[in-house]
Parts: C-alpha cells; sequence; structure tokens
C-alpha cells in the first residue's frame, strides 16, 4: 500500500507541475514563464520541478502517450495489416485520453506549434516515437532488425497522426481529434488504394 500511494502522489503532484506550467504559459506565453514561477504556482521547490522534469521543455513534451500506444500497438491481432494496426492502436490510445486531457492536450499541441523552442524538441521526440512504432510493429527491441517495410509504415502513419494534430491545434481545436485523426488515415488508405 505504500509504494501504491507514493506512485499516486508523484503522479498527481507532476499534473499539478504540469498543469500549472500550462496555465501560465497560456497568461504569460512560454518565453514569459520561468521555472521558478511554475514551481511556485504548484506549491513545490525548483529542485522539486527538476526531479519531475529535466527542463521546462520538458514540462510541455512529457506524456504518457507512447507507452499507451505501445501496448495498444503490441495487442493488435497480426492479422490486421500495419497500417490498420497501427490506426487502430491509436485510436485505441487516443481515446484513453482524450475526453479526460481534451483541454491539456490542446494547450500542449498550440504552445508546441507557436515556440520555436519546443519545435526542436519536437522533432527529437517524433523519431523517439518513429522508433518506437518500428519496433512495435516488427515485433524486436532491436533497431538493426526492423525491415525496411515496417520503417517506410511506421513513418507515414507517424506522418498522418501529426497531420491530423497540427490540423487540429492549428484550428483551435473546432474539429475533434479522434475524428480528424481516422480521416487522415482514410486519405492514405485511399491513395494507397
Amino acid at each position: 500500500m505504500g509504494e501504491d500511494w507514493r506512485e499516486r502522489k508523484k503522479a498527481r503532484t507532476r499534473e499539478r507541475i504540469q498543469g500549472e506550467a500550462l496555465r501560465l504559459f497560456g497568461e504569460q506565453g512560454y518565453d514569459g514563464t520561468t521555472v521558478t514561477q511554475i514551481a511556485a504556482a504548484a506549491g513545490v521547490s525548483h529542485t522539486t520541478f527538476f526531479r519531475y522534469f529535466p527542463t521546462k521543455e520538458d514540462v510541455v513534451l512529457a506524456d504518457e502517450y507512447d507507452p499507451l500506444i505501445e501496448a495498444a500497438l503490441r495487442s493488435r491481432p497480426e492479422s490486421e495489416d500495419l497500417v490498420e494496426r497501427v490506426r487502430n492502436a491509436i485510436a485505441e490510445g487516443l481515446a484513453a485520453v482524450y475526453a479526460a486531457d481534451r483541454d491539456a492536450l490542446l494547450a500542449r499541441v498550440q504552445l508546441l506549434l507557436s515556440a520555436p523552442a519546443l519545435r526542436t524538441r519536437l522533432w527529437e521526440q517524433t523519431q523517439s516515437t518513429q522508433a518506437l512504432l518500428e519496433r512495435s510493429l516488427a515485433g524486436t527491441d532491436d533497431p538493426a532488425a526492423v525491415p525496411m517495410r515496417v520503417r517506410v509504415v511506421a513513418s507515414a502513419c507517424l506522418a498522418v497522426l501529426t497531420t491530423a494534430i497540427t490540423t487540429w491545434g492549428g484550428e483551435g481545436g473546432r474539429a475533434e481529434l479522434p475524428e480528424l485523426v481516422d480521416d487522415a488515415f482514410t486519405q492514405l488508405r485511399a491513395e494507397l488504394s
């Protein structure tokens, strides 16, 4: 019980820090907000902030989405073709977080699109997500064992997802993200047919 309680407390602290950061970024802009301000608003020390997030960029970029997508991908039936496996895994992962985190997700996407300091780090994160997709689809943890076909599909699917997300953020979240993602995969499917 003690370990469970500590983990829940850590998760709540992490969420509080991230929530306050997003609120302050919305009010003051990304560049106009300091780590000290975020820590104070979250009721933690400057040191505690860095225990949870190594950099200011990480408070925006850190999420639990990749592990959700990886678990969903690994549980998909192998009878599905690669594109459908990714499409269904993303739909499953998105359904798990979208209803509860829609506003925070939109705020993060809009921030990522508007803050140059974050766009560079976003590229690194995208490369990490692509590697995760490749390994999950190929069923291996060895990057050298991933066939070219799998790399191409993972890259195309990630481009589809990125396009849907940036469109959603750029339009202020007017549409529903799961519908945009599904439509984007439908467009890819139509072009491949």
